[in-house]
């Protein structure tokens, strides 16, 4: 009888550390809750490595060791993001929030033109050298910060959340450019997946109802074992053990490179300032505090730097796995620490993360498509918080119709400077730089400003 009792009390306080940033859970039942943040960022995590590779010419050996530190690295400062490193008693590397680091696929078009010019050593030295600007933004975020208030940060993450429902669309479909793109196979599978996850969800209870995702992913991954869709000749051929190594490529120091990057981490920083402003509203319903937002964007371009001395690309934080907590309400640091455990082993078993990595589009798609629009309901709601006044309706409209209207027409730019070419070819990065540049043209009146505050 006292066993029973002191499991039954252990799940108990599971059941509520889960849903708190500090404690320690046991392993039982962290490890599922950080597998779904790991499966749900795998493919998106290792893809932009693929494609980059591609256009380097590199071997199949080149793009294991690659993959590796792609995992290796977003595991490592996944961690840091949790837990961060302090620097005297102002500053810190990591936000100290739930936020999970993958491969960032913003820096791809840039990183693949260098490539086209001097190489993946061109693309990695100018990928170290150019996170020094996303390094100052960090330490001086603290004096910008009135920059974005809730209407700006409201307006970045809508946009992520739409940009982010493309990707899973696409995902849900088979993936951008598969053969088989939009088959009734795919579509009935990834709604599967769909239909699993939303049962738990409405009527799971305790650990079912958490892990959800990472249910419905096995789900869809047996199914498509079942229908022979799944690689396991990649999963065959994969080594057991391999250890990631820093600087296999020659670095090749280039002022072209390194100015092509610059503008990028700037943009970085800017999502970063969206992703962890998404998470704590997600998380905890308030705003992002600037010793969080600061140290979170250090993280990420520390994270970075790592990444490109382990011969990966740049890191940032990953919208979809803050749709998770928004879904889930799971904002356990150990939980997700857990996941990023998971990630850093498979940097030294390429055999599991082909396990990981071999797991349909389709499947993916069913599982992240109604997390990602959880993003766009957190920017709402941020946008509720700000207000709908005239002014800030007039600010919403030209950012949304600019910001989003524009990137989504690359024809519309096409005859227009490079300068903003580069601009509008990010709408995430667009929004929130036109949102600022409106916000700080037309400032809020003070009573307007003053009743807002009483409102909320």
């Amino acid at each position: 009888m006292k066993a029973e009792k002191k499991v039954s009390h252990s799940k108990e306080e599971d059941a509520i550390l889960i849903h708190q940033l500090e404690g320690r859970p046991r392993l039982r039942t962290a490890v599922p809750l950080g597998l779904q943040h790991v499966l749900a960022m795998f493919t998106g995590n290792l893809a932009p490595i693929l494609i980059i590779a591609s256009a380097c010419g590199l071997g199949d050996g080149d793009i294991v060791i690659m993959m590796q530190s792609a995992m290796f690295v977003s595991g490592l400062t996944t961690f840091v993001q949790l837990y961060p490193i302090r620097i005297g008693k102002h500053f810190r590397i990591g936000g100290n929030l739930p936020i999970v680091m993958g491969t960032s696929f913003a820096f791809v078009p840039t990183a693949t033109s260098v490539a086209a010019m001097g190489g993946i050593g061109a693309v990695l030295a100018g990928s170290i050298v150019g996170s020094l600007a996303e390094v100052i933004i960090g330490f001086f975020y603290k004096w910008v910060r009135h920059l974005f208030p809730p209407l700006v940060i409201g307006c970045t993450l809508v946009t992520i959340g739409i940009d982010l429902l493309e990707v899973g669309a696409n995902y849900f479909a088979g993936g951008a450019g598969a053969a088989d793109y939009g088959s009734p196979q795919n579509i009935a599978i990834a709604t599967a997946v769909l239909l699993v996850i939303v049962l738990l969800q409405r009527f799971g209870k305790g650990l079912i109802k958490s892990t959800s995702i990472l249910i419905g992913l096995i789900v869809g991954y047996l199914i498509s074992l079942a229908l022979n869709m799944v690689d396991v000749q990649s999963i065959a051929e994969a080594s057991f053990f391999s250890v990631p190594r820093p600087l296999y490529f020659e670095l090749d120091f280039s002022v072209a490179a390194i100015v092509s990057f610059i503008p990028l981490y700037v943009f970085s920083g800017i999502d970063t300032i969206g992703s962890t402003s998404g998470v704590a509203m997600a998380a905890f319903d308030r705003e992002a505090t600037a010793e969080e937002t600061s140290g979170a964007i250090l993280a990420d371009a520390l994270g970075s730097t790592t990444a490109a001395i382990f011969n990966s690309l740049p890191n940032t934080a990953f919208g979809q796995n803050v749709g998770i907590i928004t879904m889930t309400g799971v904002v356990n640091k150990f939980c997700i620490a857990t996941g990023a455990m998971v990630l850093m082993i498979c940097g030294f078993l390429p055999k599991l993360g082909a396990v990981f990595s071999a797991v349909p589009y389709c499947v993916l798609g069913g599982a992240v498509i109604s997390v990602f629009g959880t993003i766009a309901i957190n920017g709402i709601k941020m946008l509720a918080r700000a207000g709908f006044s005239e002014r800030n309706v007039l600010i919403m409209s030209v950012t949304f119709a600019l910001g989003l209207g524009l990137s989504s027409m690359p024809e519309a730019v096409a005859q227009l400077p490079s300068v903003i070419q580069f601009f509008f070819s990010d709408p995430i990065a667009a929004t929130c730089l036109i949102s600022v540049v409106l916000n700080v043209a037309f400032p809020e009146k003070k009573s307007t400003q003053e009743s807002g505050e009483k409102a909320s």
